[in-house]
């Protein structure tokens, strides 16, 4: 904080001292108000200016001071210049007032507290940012709320301060009204708890109730201006359409049917959509293919000889269609039919928020839900149209094991994709511009991944940046194709046969209609939709890859949920979606599996945290099957089980993982883990033992303390007392006892 601001809280601080020290709240009591109301009217009415200007400015400290006083001062202002004539100087002194708090708020707070706590602001922000006015506006309304906390809570977010100072003159107005109507009466109380009259109390609880009734009225007049260029038809075929047969799709669908609602669904390619036919499904599959080839070139650490071995690329490819064909019944037309679901294949075309367009023929629906996905991100480098280039899309359909393969991007599928290739036997290069590969992950989690392809011979390029593809034309007659890096201001060639783009997926927003409706996108290019994932319209909702933030095939299930339950429920109650415990896994071995927050993240936060480790190497079923490697992290509050977070890195992560999700989601802290069985010898004994790793940090060390002096006390020779009716028992009892 620099000087200026020191000096300026200073002062704000000794004016504040004083009013304590020099006890000046004993001024500012309605007794004080009523003993000095028939000399001050005589003052007022010999100087009247003088005195209105006094009060004013004396009413604009004690605002900006946030002191307490402000409401005996409003009623003694209405005693003593009347209905009107108060109104007018409360009314500007103490919006001038809140303003004056405001910006102190601003200039000497905001930039510590939201370093501090921004991760705790960044929703008030956002709803600032998006509806502040309103919001503040609503709680001006309410007179019985401590203003000097909207004062100096609005400093810290984004609000300007004409809007602060605008909507606070307007929305303290009918609160300030009430209060001086009151006061006009001063003569007549006696306490405080005498506002309370019947005409009072009835404006107050008109007050209570206006900002739900005001937000009720503007929410209709939102909505009419939103569809005023639409004619609602006059009845509906569909409840819902939803286009898109993805994860978010398919389960919106899903869940519109169950609940008997009439439902059509509207893909344009293949049912499942990406993670079934080019996303989770395959890359899953072709993983387990090299996962078993790396389990054979460990087969002597077993005692186990093995013959020469072979990768028949075509076969592994073979197997990863027949895995999809395998599982597409599950997400097929005749399913979805069978629970009740209108399925229709062709290109849909949103025409108004009631109208979808497929194959000619136009659909009225209550809602519609947007599940469109997303696609690979093909970046616009020089060259790249000249060369074979492949994506998370194509990939599927090599039928030759390329030789060299080239995969940019150093994120969960480039880190999956070029550890399973290259175990498969193809020479892999994998190039990320980042200082890390798998970046949102701890340090420690990406530097163990990055050792384990290292270890299976994945040329790993850091902070390489592809600046240019080029071809050459061999002598004979091949291609020779060559992507050239940057890395520290220096070139570097690399020689591939295919190229792999990971570098992210682009949602799919155009060609269906949006742009007509004027349907806006974020910075991301997602759709823009609020928390219970509608768009601008309520009645058109969106989910997945298309809407973010998540790309992930359990998060388009997880918000398919709210946009259905929202859009058939809606007008009885509306949810919003919950992200707050979302787990994810990255497949590489070692995986790496999280849930909440990590230690990175923790820190850019500012939360103060602990964190417990325990090394998988100590667990015995690890040992046991050589997957002794990983770890399990949890970060928790200072002194506390709660889990914030926790990251898995080793062999089956994603499966252990569960237990702290379940743990998180239902507030069950490490305590609750450390007090469950688990069966011995398995992986999942590993969160035990985590738990059991903050239990010991934690440790009542002086209770221990005291307990172990019990003990010594106990080791002293203490004589046991002696059962006075045992000696009055009869001989042969007592024979019998000692037989």
């Amino acid at each position: 904080m620099d000087r200026k601001k020191l000096l300026l809280a200073a002062i704000v601080v000794s004016l504040i001292g004083c009013w304590f020290i020099f006890d000046l709240g004993q001024y500012f009591t309605l007794e004080q108000a009523k003993a000095q109301q028939l000399a001050l009217k005589d003052t007022i009415a010999a100087q009247p200016f003088t005195a209105s200007l006094t009060y004013f400015v004396i009413y604009v400290l004690v605002t900006a001071l946030s002191l307490p006083g402000a409401a005996i001062m409003t009623l003694l202002g209405a005693a003593l210049f009347g209905f009107w004539w108060s109104l007018l100087l409360v009314s500007f002194a103490s919006t001038i007032g809140a303003t004056l708090a405001f910006l102190f708020s601003r200039y000497i707070l905001r930039d510590w507290v939201q370093t501090k706590f921004g991760h705790r602001l960044s929703p008030i922000n956002a709803g600032i940012k998006k509806d502040g006015a309103f919001y503040l506006f609503t709680l001006r309304l309410i007179p019985v709320f401590p203003f000097f906390l909207v004062n100096l809570l609005m400093g810290l977010t984004p609000i300007k301060t004409k809007v602060f100072y605008l909507v606070s003159q307007v929305g303290m107005l009918a609160g300030t009204a009430v209060y001086i109507n009151a006061g006009t009466q001063l003569g007549e109380i006696e306490t405080l708890s005498g506002i309370i009259s019947a005409p009072v109390l009835v404006s107050l609880a008109l007050l209570g109730v206006f900002p739900f009734v005001a937000k009720f009225v503007m929410g209709i007049v939102q909505k009419r201006r939103v569809y005023a260029d639409w004619t609602p038809p006059e009845k509906f075929d569909q409840n819902m359409v939803v286009i898109g047969a993805g994860a978010g799709g398919l389960v919106s669908a899903y869940i519109a049917a169950a609940v008997k609602a009439k439902v059509t669904l509207i893909e344009r390619h293949k049912m499942g959509g990406d993670c079934l036919n080019t996303g989770c499904v395959p890359s899953k599959a072709i993983i387990r293919a090299a996962h078993t080839m790396a389990e054979i070139t460990k087969a002597k650490e077993f005692g186990i000889t093995t013959g020469e071995t072979h990768v028949d690329f075509k076969q592994v490819m073979q197997r990863v269609q027949n895995v999809i064909q395998k599982i597409e019944p599950h997400d097929s037309v005749e399913r979805y039919s069978k629970l009740g679901v209108n399925c229709i294949s062709g290109e849909a075309r949103i025409l108004s928020p009631w109208e979808v367009e497929v194959n000619g023929e136009r659909i009225t629906t209550r809602n519609i839900v947007i599940a469109t996905g997303a696609r690979p991100l093909v970046p616009n480098i020089p060259g790249l149209n000249e060369v074979s280039y492949l994506t998370s899309d194509s990939i599927w359909q090599l039928e030759e094991q390329p030789k060299k393969l080239l995969v940019l991007g150093g994120g969960p599928i480039g880190c999956e994709l070029a550890q399973s290739f290259q175990r498969l036997g193809t020479q892999v290069s994998l190039v990320e511009m980042a200082e890390q590969l798998l970046i949102r992950e701890d340090e420690e989690a990406s530097t163990l991944v990055h050792q384990y392809l290292s270890n299976d011979g994945v040329d790993i390029k850091l902070q390489h940046k592809a600046v240019r593809f080029e071809t050459t034309e061999l002598e004979d007659g091949t291609r020779q194709q060559i992507a050239v890096l940057e890395h520290n201001g220096e070139t570097v060639k690399v020689e591939f046969d295919y190229v792999m783009l990971a570098l992210g997926r682009v949602a799919n927003v155009q060609g269906f209609g949006l742009e007509e409706l004027g349907i806006t996108t974020t910075e991301r290019g997602t759709v823009d939709v609020n928390e219970y994932l509608q768009t601008k319209y309520s009645n058109i909702f969106a989910v997945g890859d298309v809407a973010g933030p998540f790309q992930l095939t359990h998060a388009a299930a997880h918000q398919a949920w709210y946009a259905a339950v929202n859009g058939l429920f809606g007008q009885f109650k509306k949810f919003k979606a919950d992200y707050s415990v979302l787990p994810a896994a990255t497949y590489t071995a070692p995986e790496v599996a999280r849930v909440g927050i990590n230690e990175k993240e923790a820190k850019a936060q500012g939360i103060p945290y602990e964190v417990v480790r325990y090394g998988i190497d100590d667990l015995d079923r690890a040992i046991t099957d050589s997957t002794d490697y990983g770890f399990i992290k949890v970060i928790t509050p200072k002194g506390k089980d709660t889990i914030l977070g926790a990251t898995i890195v080793g062999s089956n992560a994603g499966e252990m993982l569960a237990e702290f999700t379940l743990a998180m989601r239902h507030n069950l802290g490490l305590n609750k883990i450390l007090g469950t069985v688990h069966p011995y010898p398995t992986m999942s004994e590993a969160t035990k033992y985590a738990a059991g790793q903050w239990k010991q940090a934690n440790a009542p060390q002086l209770l221990l303390s005291w307990v172990e002096k019990y003990h010594a006390w106990m080791r002293q020779g203490k004589k046991p007392s002696v059962d006075k009716s045992a000696t009055d028992q009869p001989a042969v009892l007592k024979e019998n006892k000692d037989m």
